[in-house]
């Protein structure tokens, strides 16, 4: 499996991953609702993801910008989806058959 997510993100934004990890564990343990934790760790996902591949990527123009957007939702998507994918690999890893 870390070879497909490898395949499909980014290697310097695999780190967001177990961030996004945190992330969702902690408002796990706040006061935020559960079914909104995803929909917030997908838009922190996008967020952290455009945020590293324009500070790491020439934007010359308009569609330099439009690349990097659409990266970085992409990518932020993946970051965010993997994150969830772990926190339920490591719930189920604790629950019993």
């Amino acid at each position: 499996m870390f070879d497909f997510l490898n395949e499909l993100i980014c290697p310097e934004l695999l780190v967001l991953v177990p961030v996004l990890y945190l992330i969702g564990f902690a408002l796990k343990k706040s006061a935020f609702k559960d079914k909104h934790i995803p929909w917030l760790l997908g838009v922190v996902g996008i967020l952290l993801s455009t945020v590293y591949l324009i500070a790491n990527l020439e934007v010359a123009g308009w569609r330099d910008v439009l690349a990097v957007v659409f990266a970085g939702i992409t990518q932020g998507v993946l970051v965010a989806g993997a994150s969830v994918y772990v926190n339920q690999l490591v719930k189920q890893k604790g629950e019993k058959e």
